[in-house]
């Protein structure tokens, strides 16, 4: 019988990241082959707060949640792997400004740039080369599934071509790990490297999986605003990120507690995108995912 639970994560740089009830848990391997983990209590405010956690509102809380505690997670990691170098003008800038605080300052910066471009490349971008259909005489629905399928197209370009370096390959594997553990677990088989091997690496609760779904419903949501000026389109996909990500993480929400014929279907587009941002991981990788969900669920080795 499998376990009603809500463990998450995410892949770092050769390690992974697992939210479990307990706590945030990240384990990374070191260069050395050490299995170094670090462990951070954390409730998030949709739990701390009534409104905060309403539905809708809630997942567009935890998208931001998400995001911070990915470049943290994802900082902390690579702190591992960085060779000494001298901190740029930039750095030395903010750290005599911000002093002990220097760190968090830098993280929001990179957080924000990060949003920007995101916005950028997959919501506005898309709009304004979706534009150009606008003068052939394309009606208002007709230029938002071509906005929509544009936006799709990019994200599906954008994963395919990191998927081609090498570091992210490797991320890629312990994302691999990353499911094929949470998936032992929720089947309540003992959690082995060899036991999570045999699970399958597509989980319906994956980022992937959101992001795809984000695409999707923000064609339905924007084909509601019409299609008026670019500045006015390009205010509405701002303004309206919050909504579609908060339905967005509803259904996938839904998915991940349904087997019904329809939650299959919605999801089967993400789970096959998983084939481009999953990669098969091995035995070492398992290990590190294993040890990562123990700690966050608290669970004794």
């Amino acid at each position: 019988m499998a376990k009603n639970i809500n463990v998450g994560g995410q892949a770092v740089i050769e390690g992974v990241m697992m939210r479990g009830s307990t706590g945030i848990a990240t384990a990374v391997r070191t260069a050395g082959g050490e299995i170094v983990v670090e462990k951070k209590c954390y409730t998030s405010y949709t739990k701390k707060n009534k409104f905060l956690g309403l539905p809708i509102i809630r997942g567009f809380v935890s998208l931001i949640e998400s995001l911070i505690i990915g470049v943290k997670t994802l900082n902390y990691s690579a702190s591992f792997f960085e060779e000494e170098e001298e901190p740029s003008k930039l750095d030395k800038f903010i750290q005599k400004i911000f002093k002990e605080k220097s760190t968090d300052v830098i993280m929001g910066i990179s957080l924000v740039i990060s949003l920007v471009i995101s916005i950028g490349l997959f919501f506005i971008l898309p709009t304004l080369v979706a534009n150009i259909f606008n003068k052939m005489g394309t009606s208002t629905m007709g230029m938002n599934i071509v906005e929509g399928v544009i936006r799709v197209s990019i994200f599906l370009l954008y994963v395919y071509l990191i998927g081609k370096m090498e570091d992210i390959k490797r991320v890629y594997e312990y994302h691999g790990a990353e499911h094929k553990t949470i998936f032992c677990y929720e089947s309540n088989v003992a959690l082995t490297p060899e036991n999570a091997a045999e699970f399958g690496r597509l989980h319906p609760r994956c980022g992937t999986n959101f992001l795809f779904l984000v695409m999707i419903v923000s064609i339905i949501v924007f084909s509601l605003t019409g299609w008026n000026s670019i500045g006015e389109r390009i205010m509405y996909r701002i303004i309206l990120l919050p909504l579609i990500s908060g339905v967005s993480y509803e259904i996938i929400k839904w998915m991940g507690k349904s087997n019904g014929s329809l939650a299959r279907i919605i999801s089967y587009p993400g789970l096959k995108l998983q084939n481009l941002t999953t990669r098969e991981p091995d035995l070492s990788q398992l290990e590190v995912a294993i040890k990562a969900l123990k700690v966050a669920e608290g669970i004794e080795d």
